[in-house]
């Protein structure tokens, strides 16, 4: 019950309707199944998104930037990072990466 001493919707009013099924109470709220396809929106979206990065955008030289960025990122640590790097890649938190010898 509420504060306000009002049931509120789909709760009983008192013992005897909290004892019957809510289907066969008069003020009963009717469901209704609701289902949307996103997937022509999702569609829609990626065209976009092809459209905006444009006609040079090469996937293959975007993965491997970033990979030479990681690889950047992970290089030239100090004695305490490499420990702490080691730490979670052994904990599986981050995967082995860089050799160590780029420039920080």
């Amino acid at each position: 019950m509420s504060p306000h001493g009002r049931a509120l919707p789909g709760e009983p009013d008192d013992s005897s309707a909290a004892s019957s099924p809510a289907a066969d109470r008069p003020d009963a709220v009717r469901t209704v199944d609701f289902d949307v396809d996103l997937s022509s929106h999702e569609m829609l979206r990626r065209a976009h998104v092809l459209d905006a990065l444009g006609p040079a955008w090469d996937p293959v030289a975007a993965l491997h930037g970033e990979e030479a960025a990681y690889e950047l990122l992970y290089s030239g640590l100090s004695a305490e990072q490499q420990r702490m790097y080691d730490e979670l890649v052994s904990a599986g938190v981050l995967p082995r990466r860089g050799g160590g010898d780029a420039a920080a």
